[in-house]
């Protein structure tokens, strides 16, 4: 399987990819097509890009790459609570140096992603041809949203039976998706997060989950430094990410080349990119809008690590200056953890966080039979419990 090691003095991460190409590597790339990196919905990893990866509008004209981020799907990482967007935009950049990649088109789905995509602009310019946001969040979690998740986490990672477990997943799926989630897509998801996000593996999810509710609003001088075209896709009856925060980014992007773009999706909730019909009409407009981008090359090439130091220490340089911080600037340029901008304070709850739900990780509960799948899927409980809603979210009981 195809992977990139990071590795540095306080760190290690194995970052795992998927391409479009015959043989799942980036060396099948056809140079005479642009790359387009695809980064995964929140929760979710590459597995849930199909919705992309078989359209023939994105297939056919594009070297496509995803990665899943170092808390997600294959990739495995060492537990950090120095982990934050800036550490998921630098990943992308150690990972497209050692595979020798061209620059490229980035389309980012959702909350998490969206946040990266926005890091990896300002602090690798070079490297970012356009910007392709679906569903963009709050500047910080509004505060409904942020309760909402972390209630759910902690239900999850400290569930001890089944009917517990499902409980929790259905709310996170009406969360995540809404209400009107098809069976079939709700019973995937759940077994997807059963068999990749267990309680026994709940400090992953943890990580993740501090990664999206502890993050910092950019400021002015960042979004003022994106300087590529920028197109915002956006869900008008997304609930958790209102319209009005992708209209106030596309107001704040003001460098964008021929201004920042806002499409909105009529119908569209959360999670645009994995019910068809969204994921149809997003792929549509987005292959439009690179259709009116100038042409790019993919070729190969070789970076040095002489050379990737010197490309991350000026990497380190602008986000020293971004953040209004020298000392940034100074730290080692080899890994991927000097690029995190979290404070004292934070890094001091979410390394004790990652430390408490670590404790009995290894005996908590798992909804795994002994073929190492579910026991069974959502669509087959029993729905006799008083507190089972229904789709408009309220119980019936008698």
């Amino acid at each position: 399987m195809p992977f990139v090691d990071l590795h540095s003095a306080d760190d290690y991460a194995r970052i795992h990819y998927t391409t479009n190409t015959l043989f799942n590597n980036v060396g099948g790339f056809d140079p005479e097509k642009p790359t387009v990196v695809i980064l995964h919905p929140n929760f979710l990893d590459s597995t849930w890009l199909h919705n992309q990866f078989s359209d023939q509008r994105l297939d056919n004209g594009y070297n496509l790459i995803a990665f899943d981020m170092r808390v997600c799907g294959r990739s495995l990482a060492r537990p950090s609570g120095r982990h934050d967007s800036w550490t998921d935009a630098a990943d992308l950049a150690f990972c497209h140096s050692i595979l020798g990649l061209a620059p490229w088109h980035m389309l980012a789905l959702e909350g998490i992603s969206v946040n990266c995509a926005l890091r990896f602009a300002a602090l690798f310019p070079e490297l970012c041809l356009s910007l392709t946001l679906c569903n963009v969040p709050a500047p910080t979690e509004l505060f409904w949203v942020y309760t909402a998740y972390d209630e759910m986490v902690a239900s999850w990672a400290g569930a001890e039976d089944l009917e517990s477990l499902e409980h929790v997943a259905m709310e996170a799926v009406t969360f995540l998706v809404g209400q009107d989630c098809d069976p079939d897509l709700q019973d995937d998801i759940v077994e997807f997060w059963e068999t990749t996000h267990p309680p026994r593996r709940r400090t992953r999810l943890v990580e993740m989950v501090n990664v999206l509710l502890h993050r910092t609003p950019l400021a002015k001088n960042v979004y003022s430094s994106i300087t590529q075209p920028v197109l915002v896709l956006h869900g008008d009856k997304n609930e958790t990410c209102p319209v009005a925060h992708a209209e106030k980014l596309v107001s704040q992007l003001t460098s964008a080349e021929g201004g920042a773009k806002l499409y909105i999706v009529k119908g569209g909730s959360g999670a645009l990119s994995i019910v068809p019909g969204n994921a149809s009409i997003a792929n549509q407009t987005f292959a439009k809008f690179l259709s009116r981008l100038p042409p790019a090359r993919s070729d190969l090439t070789t970076t040095l690590p002489e050379q990737r130091d010197t490309k991350m220490r000026a990497a380190l340089e602008r986000l020293a200056t971004l953040m209004g911080d020298r000392n940034i600037a100074e730290r080692d340029p080899r890994s991927v953890l000097s690029f995190s901008c979290v404070g004292p304070e934070v890094l001091k709850s979410q390394t004790e966080m990652l430390a408490h739900y670590a404790i009995g990780q290894e005996d908590a509960f798992s909804a795994l039979g002994p073929d190492g799948r579910p026991i069974r899927r959502m669509s087959e409980r029993k729905r006799d419990h008083w507190f089972h809603s229904e789709r408009d979210g309220l119980s019936y009981a008698g």
